[in-house]
Parts: structure tokens; sequence; C-alpha cells
């Protein structure tokens, strides 16, 4: 099994048999009698005075063993924020392992943590951490043992190396927390300690790998009185500037080379309540750190891109939706709907553009303003809702000596609402989600385009079939509601996630004249939580006029998946390996007609060795099933079988040259076979500083790789249409190449490359001869001919069909993407940013493919460049 990373230590494995809590007294804190200054120096009394807690326990490697070195800490208050302070001592102090990095930043290295459950709910908690050089790591813990360290607190910590091993102090305003109201409190508590040199892991108190559940095991933390949650604000203005340096086409009258972009905007935190907090943005600024992957996406479905903007980074594990309750959720061509996809607010427009010469069109919508409220309500509900208005974009079009605009974005409205509530000490769960996108239409074009509104609602929950907790039942139920134009509507019907048009589908048809379109989904899943044996099942599906897209992401409708699963896992230490596991699982898709469109059996086997080496492999088989969107809307096809194998290794992550090799392959009986290979090596050439290069090579041989769809009454085999594909063969190579250089904790530069180059070569064109089947007649010489870029096919020849003509498919996308960010904290959550962003791309096709050809012709490509400077300002109120 990969190692887990420092930040996601949290994140602990839990299978197998119940292990009885390590009972440990309370840690009391103490309230100050003086002054702190936090600079990781534990000179002041009551860092001697003070209740001291220690004796930590091993997770790794030895789990249950007393920690090799000894950790004391102490925690101490006042009026306005909780201290922590933290001696860790090392009985060979030059050893320490202080690796300096950016916030948050994975690597290995030692370092120290705590969380505390201040809700005292038993299932979340925040967390804090300082690493040995001074890293900060921050987040929060939510469903009792997942982590997300997209929350950003504004808090303090030093950490200080001296003759006994290192120290750490820590001041986190009580503003940065949440609490309930009351004289004496009790919270949760519980600390972590890596030595990065041992791969070692201890606890105050330690999830054993043959059990469940973390924060529900925190100890308690008492001591802390008379103090409350302040009624907090927290005020963040920026201001920035863009330079683009781009080279338009001739004779462009909407750019001249060179662009300058000024903006300023605001966000503003406040507490609502001591349980809820308000975050408001005016004219956010939602500028990347790191530039999306360049893809070459030849299916039908629409490509999946992370979320990276701040506003929406923060605090998204309240909207998760369907996975709480369960630790493990497996899912074999199984995608679950994602309700709230933030990346549609402020998404590129979605109108179709008017013929012209010339175009300039917003990157993406205009967010006017934002809202969110996130937070815990009466009776232990967990909240959020978001609420965001995007403006009206207009494009600009230069055409026949003229210019004109038109409407290319609707003033849009999106709104969410999130709320979850553990019920008898977390035993059951139950929650409920709802989404709402609302658009108002200037011009009656965008209304044949897009949705006028879509409604989502939601309920989600778990329940454990026993009291020791090791057998969850989790499931969800959602349904959707979609509201246009006919024109809309029908369009909608058609579209790759729901192919409603084909005459082979007697469970759905095209309704015209409808003028909304509506479904259900739902998946419950059976797990055992605990115990060296394991086991999964899931029964899922989604209707085929289900549909999430309007806020949500999903990718396909029309699906009854099912699987059983189950394994071992070895958790001791043995002479070979620290630890492994295998599983195997049945699964199977259907559509809502009965059809068998995927199925199989899969394997997987992960091994980690004695001296921290990791190799995993995979396998699994499909037999043969039918295809409901090869055609894109037509007639079905048949897969034929196939199998699937894949490996990969991985070497010790602490030392300073780290490599990972892995394969996958897939290949059937009819001659189609895909094989990719990529590596990453990382060089940790200073504490400080790290290299890494990331290359790929991908080859892939499709014989059946669709081109177009053409009307002709004579195909009466197919449905009145042809269905044309070619054999493609596909060359994709590319690498990641990144820098970290971390000159303090609060001062960085990071460097990001991504070269991309994708060759695909068609040849001996067919069409599909009749439907569920996987035969194909492909054109003979005297039916295709090719001139200047095109095809032109006369399909019977001498016989009554028409001749149809397309465009060569052949590509060969050429494209270097990168940036550099430094980034600098000058005070608490006030940073200042400079970035610098390049793209270079080149479509060239050349025949026959040359690695080198296109590397010269991608450094070649003139260059845009987008220069920004921001600047932000943190003021506590």
């Amino acid at each position: 099994m990969k190692k887990m990373c420092s930040i996601c230590l949290w994140s602990l494995p839990v299978f197998a048999a119940l292990f009885p809590v390590q009972a440990r007294d309370p840690v009391r804190a103490v309230r100050l009698a003086g002054k702190i200054t936090v600079d990781g120096a534990l000179r002041e009394p009551v860092w001697s005075a003070g209740p001291a807690t220690s004796g930590f326990l091993q997770l790794e490697p030895r789990e249950g063993a007393p920690a090799s070195e000894e950790t004391v800490l102490r925690i101490a208050y006042d009026d306005e924020a909780l201290y922590v302070g933290v001696q860790l001592l090392d009985s060979a102090p030059d050893s320490v392992m202080a690796r300096l990095g950016r916030k948050d930043a994975d690597m290995t290295t030692d370092w120290f943590a705590i969380a505390f459950d201040s809700y005292y709910d038993r299932r979340s908690a925040f967390y804090f951490g300082v690493s040995a050089g001074g890293t900060l790591y921050d987040g929060i813990i939510y469903n009792d043992a997942w982590t997300d360290d997209s929350w950003d607190g504004v808090w303090e910590g030093r950490a200080l190396r001296d003759d006994s091993g290192w120290s750490v102090e820590m001041r986190i305003p009580f503003s940065q927390l949440r609490f309930r109201e009351a004289q004496k409190h009790v919270w949760g508590v519980n600390c972590l300690r890596e030595i990065g040199r041992k791969n070692e892991e201890s606890y105050l108190v330690y999830t054993p790998k043959s059990s469940s559940g973390f924060v529900s095991r925190f100890p308690d933390l008492v001591g802390i009185e008379g103090i409350q949650s302040p009624m907090h604000v927290e005020v963040l203005p920026y201001a920035r500037i863009k330079a683009e340096y781009t080279h338009p086409d001739p004779g462009d009258p909407f750019r001249d080379g060179s662009r300058y972009r000024p903006d300023a905007g605001v966000d503003v935190k406040m507490g609502l309540s001591q349980n809820l907090t308000l975050d408001l943005t005016v004219n956010p600024d939602f500028g990347q750190v790191e530039v999306d992957p360049a893809v070459v996406n030849l299916s039908d479905v629409e490509t999946y891109f992370q979320e990276k903007r701040p506003f929406f980074l923060e605090g998204a594990s309240t909207y998760r939706f369907g996975q709480g309750g369960a630790n493990d959720y497996w899912g074999f061509n199984w995608s679950s709907p994602t309700f709230f996809y933030t990346r549609r607010i402020g998404r590129p427009p979605q109108g179709s553009w008017p013929d012209a010469d010339f175009s300039d069109v917003p990157e993406g919508a205009h967010i006017l303003g934002a809202a969110k409220v996130t937070g815990k309500l009466a009776g232990a509900w967990n909240v959020g809702t978001v609420h965001a208005l995007t403006s009206r974009e207009t494009g600009r079009f230069f055409s026949n000596g003229g210019t004109f605009r038109s409407d290319v974005e609707p003033l849009s409205y999106y709104g969410v609402f999130r709320a979850q509530k553990e019920i008898s000490n977390s035993l059951r769960g139950i929650g409920v989600i709802s989404t709402l996108a609302a658009r108002r239409f200037d011009e009656d074009r965008l209304r044949a385009e897009i949705n006028r509104d879509a409604m989502t609602f939601g309920i989600d929950g778990w329940t454990f079939l026993d009291t020791s907790r090791t057998w969850v039942l989790a499931g969800w139920m959602g349904g959707s509601r979609i509201a246009g134009t006919p024109a809309c509507i029908t369009a909608l019907q058609r579209n790759s996630r729901h192919y409603y048009q084909r005459d082979d589908a007697d469970h759905v048809e095209v309704d015209s004249a409808a003028t909304s379109l509506s479904g259900m989904a739902g998946r419950f899943t059976f797990n055992k939580q605990k115990g060296n044996v394991l086991f999964n099942s899931a029964l899922g599906f989604i209707s085929p006029g289900f549909d999430v897209n309007d806020i949500g992401y999903f990718y396909r409708a029309d699906v009854v998946n099912g699987h059983v699963g189950g394994g071992y896992k070895w958790t001791k230490p043995g002479r070979i390996f620290r630890e492994a596991f295998l599983i195997g699982a049945v699964f199977q898709n259907l559509d809502f007609g009965g059809a068998s469109v995927w199925r199989g059996v899969f394997g997987k086997g992960s091994f980690l060795f004695r001296n921290y080496m990791g190799f995993t492999l995979v396998y699994a088989y499909n037999p043969r099933t039918v295809n409901t969107f090869r055609t894109r809307g037509g007639p079905s096809t048949l897969n034929p079988p196939g199998w699937e194998l894949d490996t990969e290794f991985e070497t010790d992550n602490r030392k300073a040259l780290v490599f990972e090799l892995s394969q996958s392959s897939y290949w059937n009986s009819r001659d189609n076979w895909y094989r990719g290979i990529s590596a990453d090596l990382e060089w940790k050439a200073r504490p400080n500083l790290s290299l890494s290069i990331g290359p790929s090579l991908y080859l892939n041989d499709e014989p059946v790789q669709w081109v177009d769809r053409f009307e002709d009454p004579h195909a009466v085999r197919t449905g009145g249409a042809r269905y044309v594909f070619g054999s493609m063969k596909q060359t994709e190579t590319a690498a990641n190449f990144r820098l970290d250089w971390t000159f303090t904790p609060r001062l960085s530069l990071q460097l990001f490359a991504q070269p991309l180059i994708s060759h695909g070569d068609f040849e001996r064109f067919k069409e599909l001869d009749r439907p569920r089947s996987f035969a194909f007649n492909e054109y003979s010489g005297g039916q295709i001919v090719k001139s200047n870029g095109q095809y032109e096919v006369d399909p019977d020849e001498d016989g009554p069909a028409a001749s149809f003509t397309f465009d060569k498919p052949d590509f060969n996308v050429k494209s270097l993407r990168g940036n550099a960010v430094l980034r600098w904290e000058y005070r608490p959550g006030s940073t200042l940013y400079l970035v610098w962003t390049q793209d270079r791309r080149d479509d060239f096709y050349e025949e026959p493919f040359s690695f080198t050809g296109s590397a010269r012709r991608l450094f070649r490509a003139r260059a845009e460049n987008i220069f920004m400077l921001k600047v932000s300002y943190w003021w506590g109120l």
C-alpha cells in the first residue's frame, strides 16, 4: 500500500477486528498568568510548571509500542487564544529531518500536529501542525477520520531545534475555532508526531490498523473555563494587475498583442454566532496558482478538472454528499454524481457564437458576488449554504467590416444548501442537499441552448448495524428537474449524457415538445468497517432523465450498477512485508432496458516491503457486453472481451531520491490495445529545495475510433444513417516538471511546466454493419478518395446511396503550459503573489509522426505570456 502523505496521516487505515480504545487521562489546559512570545523556545514558566502530557504510542512501525523518542505536551489559554508548547526530545538531534516547504506541503519530515474536537461531537476536528523546518499545516477532519486541508486558519506556529531535539510553540486564536457556549468546556484532543528518518508515527491515542474511527477516540481536553467565542470579523481586500502578451491573428480589431487589467475586491468572514460563520465576497479573485493540465479528449464525455480557487476550496467537505458513515466506498465503473461542482460557477460561456471573422469572448462568467454560511445549528446539525451571482456576458464580434455584440451567457444564480446530523453518538446520521441554478435571458437564441433553471434534491445517511460499529449501511437518493424551451430540452435528451434518440432503446425516446426533464438516482453501500477480513458491496442507479450538470457533474445516465467484493489485510510486519492486502470483486452495469453494458471480475494486491518499498498489482477481466454510446446516439454495438493489467512500484520516500514507476495496459480479442507507462522521480536536493520530473508515454491502437454520422435512407440496417469509424493509432507523450524552493516558511517559489505531444493517425475507415454487433464494413479503395485534406466516400459505389465527405480526423497536438509563482505571506493571513504563466501550442500535422520534429515545432511556437501581481491584506476586527 502506498504510504500516506504527512498531512493525510489523520486519515488512517481502517480495516479489521475491534480493538479496545487506549485509556488516557484527560489532557489539562491551564490559564495563563503572563504573556507568551511564539518563537519556538519554551522559556515561559507555563512550559515548565504546567501540567504535562506524554506517553505517546506508535502506530508505525511497531503498533502499540511506546514511542522511541519522548514527547512532552502542555496546553495553556487566555481570553483570546489557545497556546500549545511541545518538547520533542530526540536522542540524535543532528538527525532530525527539518525539511522546509510551503504551507500544507506534502513531504517526509519530522513534524508535530494537534487536533481539537472543539464541538465535542466525536466526528469533526480542526488540526494544526508544524514541521521541524517551520512549515505550517492546518485543516479539518470530518466523518470521524477523513481530512480536508483546504481550510486555512490565521494562527501562529514556530519550531526551534536545539541540542535535545526540537520544540514547537503555537498560538491559535479562539476566533479560528468553533465551540458551543459554556462556562466549563470539554473538548476532544489528540496529537501526532512523525519522525521522518524512522518512518515512525506516534499518537496520544492511535487508531489500530485493525480498527476504525479517529476523532471518536480522542481523549478529553479539560480545564478551559470562562472563555467566549468572539463575534469575529475578518476582512481580506485584494488588488491585482494582470498583463497579457499574446499573438493575435493579423487584422484582429480586438487585440493588439497586449492587454492590461487592473482589478480589486474584498472577502469578508463574519461570525454570525458561536457556531455559524458567514463568508462574503465582492468581485472575488479566483486566480489559480497552477494551470489546468492539457488533455486530448477523444470521447463524448466532458473532462473533469479539479477546483483550485480558494473561495470554493475552503469548507468544500461540508458539501460532500452520499459518503458519510462508511469509511470506504468501492466503485467499479461507477461515477457517483457530484451534486455541487464548484467550477460551474464562473464557467466558460455556454452559448454559441455568431459567425464572424474575429471574436472577443470572456474566458469565464464574471462572478458579481458570492456568499456562504457554514457551521452548526442546534441539535448537532452541520449546515452549509452557498449563493453566487454571475453576470450576463456579451461577446464582441467582427464581420463584413463591422463590429457587433451578442450574448454568450445569461445572468445566472447558483444556490446550494447542505445539512447533516449525527444521531445516537454517530451510530446513525441523516443529511439533505438541494441545489438551484436559475437564469435570465436577454436573447432568445440562448433560450434554445441553455437550460432556464435546474433543481436537485437529495437525502443521504447511514446506520451502524451493531454496537461495535463493525457493519454499516450507507446510502443516498436524489432527484433532478431541468426546465427550458422545447428546443433546449430536446437537445438535452439527445446529448451524450442521455442519448434518448437510440433506435434500439425501447425504454427511452425523444419528446420534442417537452419543456422539462426529470430523473432519480441513488446508491446503497454495505461495508465491513473492522476486521482483517474485508467486505464491501453496493447497488446504485441513475435513471435516464437524471441530470445535475447545471451545478454539478456526472457523465452518464441510464445505468444500474452493483458489485460484491472482499479480501484480507495483513497488518503485522512479517519477514518480507510490513503490511499487505488482497481484494477481489465481481461487478456489473445494466441500462434501464436490461442490456449488460459492463461487467467483470477484479483483483488487486498491494504490498509494502520491510524496506518501505511498495508494489501494487491490478488485474481485471471484462466479458462481452453491449456498448450503448460508441455510435453517439445511434444503434448499440458490442464490446469484445478484454483484459486489464496494471502495476506500480515505488521506493522509500524518506530517501533523497524517490522513484515511482507504473504501467497500465488493456487489450481484447479484436486487436484493440492500450499501453501506458509513467514514472516520477523526485530529488530532494536540499531541505528547502526539491525537483521532480514525471514523464509518461501512452500508445493506443483503437480499431473503431469515432469519426462522424451521416444521414442516408439507404442505410436500412443501421436506422437510416451511416456511422463511420477509423482505425486510430495514437502516440502521446507528456511530462510534469516541478521545482519547489522554500526560502522561509512564508516565502516560496514554485515552478511548474507540462509539455504534451499527442499524435493520432487514422486509416482503414469503415461503417457499422448492423446493430448489436462488432461488425464493420471497411471501405475499399474504390469507395473512399482522399483529396485536399478531405475524404469522399461513396458507400455503395454504383448504388443509389449518395456520397458524403468528412475532414481528415488525424491530429498532432503540441502543448506547453507552465507557470512560476512567488508567494510571500508578509504577515499572518496577508499575501503577495507574483505569477508568470506561459502557454505554447501548435497543431500542425506531421506525417509520419516524429517526436523530435514535434518537439522542435513546440518550442518554436510563439508563446503567450501572462504576468500578474496580487496583494491581499488581512484584518481581524
